[in-house]
C-alpha cells in the first residue's frame, strides 16, 4: 500500500507502507475517497512543528477524510462494506478523568490521526480506524463534503461554546476554512450580523458571498474602528481564527462589555498571548480556547445533508493522490484564490 509522507521540511514523498489489519473487534477497514489540506498540516509542513508537537521525519499526515469502508470487526454494528463515511480523526482512552467527564477532545491519552506521535495521517490509500470514528453520510453528500464534516465541527463546537447565535452580533477575525466552519452555523444559528477580517482580499469576497455582514482587511483599513461604526454597543462574541497577536488585539477591542473572546487559530511561532489586563478586567470579559471539537460531528453532517449550510465555497481545489505536493504548496503559497484543496484517492497510487 502507497502513503504520502513527510520526509523534511517542504518534503513530500510516496512510500510503500504495510497494509493496515483489523485488529479488534471494532476496528473498520477503510478505502480512502478523498481528504482536505488542513491548516495544521501546513504548520507541520513547512516547519515541522507545532508549539511542542515536534515531526519525527517521516511521517504521514492528513486528518481531514471521507472513505469507503472495505470490512468490520466483529463487534461492528451500523456499518458494513462500501458504506461511506466521514472520518472523525479523534481517538480517546473513554477511561481518563477528563473521557469521563466528557470531555473526549482534551482526552489525556487522546489519540489524533496526522498527529506526532499519536497516529499516522490518512493520507494513504486504506486506514483503520475504530466504528466510532466512522460516520455514515447519506448518499446525497459527496466525499469533498464528507471531508469538510471535520473542520466544520470545530466551527459547530465553538459556536456552541460561545454565546447564544439568535439575536447575536459576531466577529471573525480570520477567514481561512476555520472562520468559514464559524460564519456558517453561527448565520444557521440566527446571529444577526457576522463581521469578517482577513489580509486577502478575495477571502473577503468569499466572506461575503457567504453572508458577512462586512469584510475588512486589516493592513488596508481601521477594521475595529470600521466594525465599530456598524456596531455602537460592539460585538457579543469575536472569534480568533488565526493564529495572530494583533487579530487577537482587535478581539478585544471589538467587544463588549460581558463579551467573549473564542481563540481558535493556531499561532504559527508566538508561544504567549500577550493580553491588556486593564481592557479586559473592565470590560469582565471571557476567554476561552478551543480546542477541536466534541459531539458535533454529527450535528456537521446533518448541517450538510438538510442544506441548512452551503459548505461549497470551501471547495475550490481538487488534486490527485499523486499531486498531494502541489495541493501543499499551493496551500502553504495562498494561490490560486485557494480556500481549501483536497485530493482525491479515485486515481490510486502514483502512475
Amino acid at each position: 500500500m502507497q502513503a504520502m509522507q513527510l520526509t523534511g521540511i517542504r518534503e513530500l514523498a510516496f512510500a510503500e507502507v504495510a497494509e493496515p489489519q483489523i485488529a479488534a473487534p471494532d476496528d473498520v477497514l477503510l478505502s480512502m475517497t478523498c481528504a482536505g489540506v488542513c491548516g495544521s498540516d501546513v504548520h507541520y509542513f513547512e516547519t515541522g512543528r507545532i508549539g511542542s508537537q515536534i515531526v519525527d521525519f517521516p511521517m504521514v499526515l492528513g486528518h481531514e477524510g471521507a472513505a469507503r469502508v472495505e470490512a468490520v470487526g466483529p463487534a461492528v454494528r451500523g456499518l458494513a462494506p462500501g458504506d461511506r463515511v466521514a472520518i472523525e480523526p479523534a481517538m480517546p482512552c473513554h477511561d481518563c478523568d477528563q473521557c469521563r467527564a466528557g470531555r473526549e477532545n482534551t482526552c489525556r491519552r487522546l489519540r489524533f490521526l496526522g498527529c506526532p506521535g499519536q497516529a499516522a495521517g490518512l493520507l494513504s490509500q486504506r486506514l483503520v480506524m475504530p466504528a466510532e470514528c466512522c460516520l455514515p453520510v447519506p448518499t446525497t453528500m459527496s466525499d469533498v463534503e464528507a471531508a469538510i464534516v471535520e473542520p466544520l465541527a470545530i466551527g459547530v463546537y465553538a459556536v456552541e461554546q460561545s454565546v447564544p447565535m439568535a439575536g447575536a452580533t459576531v466577529g471573525v477575525l480570520g477567514f481561512g476554512p476555520i472562520g468559514m466552519s464559524v460564519l456558517l452555523p453561527a448565520l444557521a444559528g440566527g446571529a444577526a450580523r457576522v463581521h469578517v477580517t482577513d489580509k486577502l482580499d478575495y477571502r473577503l469576497d468569499v466572506a461575503r458571498a457567504c453572508g458577512a455582514a462586512s469584510a475588512g482587511n486589516p493592513d488596508r483599513s481601521d477594521v475595529v474602528a470600521d466594525i465599530a461604526g456598524q456596531e455602537r454597543d460592539l460585538l457579543d462574541v469575536v472569534f480568533e481564527c488565526c493564529g495572530r497577536q494583533e487579530a487577537l488585539d482587535q478581539a478585544i477591542e471589538l467587544l463588549k462589555p460581558g463579551g467573549k473572546l473564542m481563540i481558535i487559530g493556531i499561532p504559527p511561532e508566538l508561544e504567549r498571548w500577550t493580553l491588556p489586563t486593564d481592557i479586559i478586567r473592565r470590560k469582565e470579559l471571557t476567554v476561552q480556547n478551543v480546542r477541536r471539537q466534541r459531539h458535533c460531528t454529527g450535528k456537521a453532517i446533518e448541517l450538510i445533508a438538510t442544506g441548512a449550510v452551503d459548505v461549497a465555497p470551501m471547495a475550490t481545489h481538487r488534486f490527485p493522490f499523486a499531486a498531494t505536493d502541489q495541493a501543499f504548496e499551493l496551500v502553504a503559497g495562498y494561490r490560486d484564490g485557494v480556500m481549501k484543496a483536497f485530493i482525491e484517492f479515485s486515481d490510486g497510487a502514483r502512475r
